[in-house]
């Protein structure tokens, strides 16, 4: 696997140079924590939602 994704990085260098891959990459790295963070903070709100249901607030 780790193979692969070396050949893939080196095709996309040569297609489309190093700053777009970079960017790219940099780009999809971003967006996968910013992906989690939204789950998380979506987990906490809907848990801090249950919690004041359940006591009656």
């Amino acid at each position: 696997m780790g193979m692969l994704l070396f050949v893939l990085l080196v095709i996309l260098i040569a297609t489309i140079g190093f700053w777009d891959t970079l960017a790219a990459v940099m780009g999809a790295a971003l967006l996968s924590v910013l992906a989690v963070l939204i789950g998380l903070a979506t987990v906490a709100i809907a848990g801090y939602v249950l919690l004041h249901r359940k006591r009656g607030d």
